[in-house]
């Protein structure tokens, strides 16, 4: 996987962003235009991003950690950088008091996303792990280089999909096509359902996945 070292200066220059875009192009499927803008999500997102704190029991995460690190290992080869990703996913995915979100979907999220190339942007300008839009950041009131850091991406990335996952009443093929962008399209759903298989284990609770309703 290709390392990058952009300072947070050259992430707000636009040359910086041109840049970036070049390299990662590609290792993203394509989103639509309208793809993450309900405008109910904002504060949603926000909250999300203000809970920093992570609610690990000793035991879950020691289980955690050793079913998912040398499965992740074939995607992120620095041990630090994937125990940031894992910590982050488990943590977000089991703060109590909101809905849940499996993390295994989580997971298979960002290897369709971005083969958990946190630098990876998409031709529609979708940033990081999770491929969360370029405009977030602005309406938070944070700076753009953030999408990039794996703790906020992987906030706002789940807090979205939560919403939709919410919207849908866990019907997972639809709120996978509202995060990507791609209603009414089977390619993105089946791919990231697929990839869910691989973190078998991952979701200590279980989640249905219920057919897709056509539209």
């Amino acid at each position: 996987m290709r390392r990058f070292s952009f300072s947070a200066n050259a992430w707000v220059n636009n040359s910086a962003w041109a840049l970036l875009a070049v390299l990662a192009l590609g290792l993203a499927p394509r989103a639509e235009a309208g793809a993450q803008r309900d405008p109910a999500l904002r504060p949603i997102v926000q909250r999300a991003i203000a809970r920093a704190q992570c609610f690990l029991n000793r035991f879950d995460a020691a289980v955690w950690y050793t079913l998912m690190d040398p499965r992740l290992a074939r995607y992120v080869r620095n041990p630090t950088e994937r125990l940031h990703i894992l910590k982050q996913v488990y943590c977000v995915t089991h703060q109590p008091g909101v809905g849940r979100v499996p993390p295994g979907l989580v997971l298979a999220v960002m290897q369709v996303e971005s083969d958990f190339n946190r630098w990876a942007v998409s031709p529609s300008g979708a940033v990081g792990l999770m491929q969360v839009m370029p405009y977030w950041p602005e309406r938070l009131g944070m700076k753009g280089y953030e999408l990039v850091r794996v703790a906020a991406n992987i906030r706002m990335g789940c807090a979205i999909l939560r919403y939709y996952l919410q919207s849908t009443h866990d019907n997972v093929r639809l709120a996978l096509e509202e995060y990507n962008g791609s209603i009414g399209h089977a390619a993105y759903p089946d791919r990231v359902l697929t990839a869910w298989e691989h973190w078998n284990g991952a979701d200590s609770l279980g989640f249905p996945v219920r057919a897709a309703a056509r539209r």
